[in-house]
């Protein structure tokens, strides 16, 4: 485990990155309304955009925990369905025809915003501190969408969206066609809760830990 100081984000990823949050943001609401940016990924995208412009290690590390294995498992189905043998069909979307180029084109942030997000921890340094504000900010999400946000069927059109999210965060089940019914709604979202941390946040901790440079201090 080495330790690292501050190294600034290059003018041109910020530049590249606010350009790009530019296009998505607009885009993303008025085709899908402001729940949209309750999934954990877009989530994300805020967190990284704060964090180039202030090189804020706390915030790209608490994103980078989050999502950088769930989007690795994106990628992986993503080539699958390019050479035919799709693993689980979570990136089905992206080929298909009825959905418009330009709204499969910002979805491939999926597929580098993974390997951006380990650029700017090694860049930034690990900050440990970071497990714990995902952690908080995942438990409020699923909260949230459970109790709030529609379920993948059935689901009543919220005022002023044209196109609202069902089952944002998985919190109905693995699929947008419909609740899973193999056990209790509420003990599905008290697996995910728990879940979550265990298999996914932390193991990631765990390697940013081991293998990137983490901060010598903590900024105040």
């Amino acid at each position: 485990m080495n330790q690292v100081s501050r190294t600034p984000v290059p003018t041109p990823l910020k530049l590249g990155f606010t350009a790009f949050m530019m296009v998505l943001v607009p885009s993303y609401w008025a085709s899908y309304g402001p729940t949209n940016f309750l999934y954990f990924c877009d989530v994300a995208l805020f967190l990284t955009l704060a964090a180039v412009w202030t090189n804020n290690r706390l915030l790209v590390s608490a994103a980078a925990v989050g999502i950088v294995l769930p989007q690795i498992v994106w990628v992986a189905d993503f080539l699958g369905h390019l050479v035919g043998v799709p693993p689980l069909g979570m990136t089905a979307y992206m080929f298909d025809p009825n959905l418009k180029l330009f709204y499969r084109g910002l979805s491939l942030f999926h597929g580098w915003l993974p390997f951006l997000l380990v650029y700017l921890v090694w860049r930034l340094g690990y900050d440990k501190r970071g497990f714990l504000l995902w952690v908080v900010l995942a438990e409020l999400l699923i909260i949230v969408c459970y109790l709030f946000m529609p379920p993948p069927t059935g689901a009543p059109r919220i005022p002023g969206e044209t196109n609202p999210p069902v089952n944002i965060n998985y919190v109905y089940g693995l699929s947008d066609a419909g609740p899973q019914q193999f056990m209790n709604p509420n003990l599905w979202v008290a697996l995910l809760m728990v879940g979550l941390p265990l298999l996914v946040y932390l193991p990631t901790h765990a390697l940013f830990k081991k293998y990137l440079p983490v901060q010598q201090r903590y900024e105040r």
